[in-house]
């Protein structure tokens, strides 16, 4: 179990892999995630070492999609797992300088709100799609991290329905899932879940793809993707039906 570090050892912590700037952000996130991340379990599965591979987390909230990655970098001395995240968030002031220096991989899929924002969206279009820049960081041996519902979730005991590209990536690639549970333990039974509400966040073993031969069928690719929703389920405490995917 690890604990956020406290401020002065924020201030200090040593980041080798990030520039000055960079360091900054990092440590003025981790300083802020203080405030909301009680606790996190298996950071041995996300370690530098251990790189490549594909974390899959559920999505509850928008603050935790800042906090928990910086979390993620401090405890990895700077070096960064690039996560997937929905362009509408680098129209919000600061926050497409963060997602920059963090090496994010842009999805812009989804319109924007209000819809005169969409006349923005070619700023942040990209050649390649947002799967095919994550298979270029993982065949050079960077990691990647997902969201596979795809949008925020305050449900607390359901999973949304999710998005295959986890599973997809990582029967491609035959590169490991490592699934993760944002929990919050204070929220209120039934009720949605606050952008402010304390939170732990677990993280799994790693789980290994199944072999599929040259091409995953739809049907390999749909029982990996129940077992990673599955996984992050049980870590987080929400249920998840097989079947429901997208």
């Amino acid at each position: 179990m690890w604990e956020p570090p406290a401020p002065l050892q924020l201030a200090r912590w040593p980041l080798p892999h990030r520039g000055a700037l960079e360091r900054v952000v990092v440590r003025a996130l981790a300083l802020l995630a203080r405030r909301q991340v009680l606790t996190v379990h298996g950071l041995e599965h996300v370690q530098a070492a251990r790189d490549p591979f594909i974390l899959a987390l559920n999505h509850s909230t928008m603050i935790e999609s800042l906090i928990v990655p910086a979390l993620l970098v401090l405890s990895r001395d700077g070096r960064l797992i690039h996560f997937l995240a929905d362009w509408n968030y680098r129209l919000i002031p600061g926050v497409g300088l963060l997602y920059e220096r963090g090496g994010t991989i842009t999805v812009t899929r989804k319109p924007a709100r209000p819809r005169i924002l969409n006349a923005l969206k070619p700023l942040y279009l990209h050649p390649l799609s947002a799967l095919d820049r994550a298979r270029l960081h993982l065949a050079t041996g960077h990691s990647v991290g997902i969201f596979p519902e795809g949008k925020i979730n305050r449900d607390p005991s359901r999973l949304l329905p999710a998005h295959h590209g986890a599973a997809l990536l990582s029967l491609e690639s035959r590169i490991p899932v490592v699934p993760a549970g944002i929990s919050f333990p204070d929220s209120a039974p039934g009720r949605p879940i606050r952008d402010s509400a304390l939170m732990q966040v677990r993280i799994g073993a790693p789980l290994l793809a199944p072999p599929c031969g040259a091409r995953a069928s739809r049907a390999s690719l749909h029982a990996w993707h129940a077992t990673i929703m599955g996984a992050i389920g049980e870590l987080c405490g929400k249920a998840y039906q097989p079947g429901e995917a997208r």
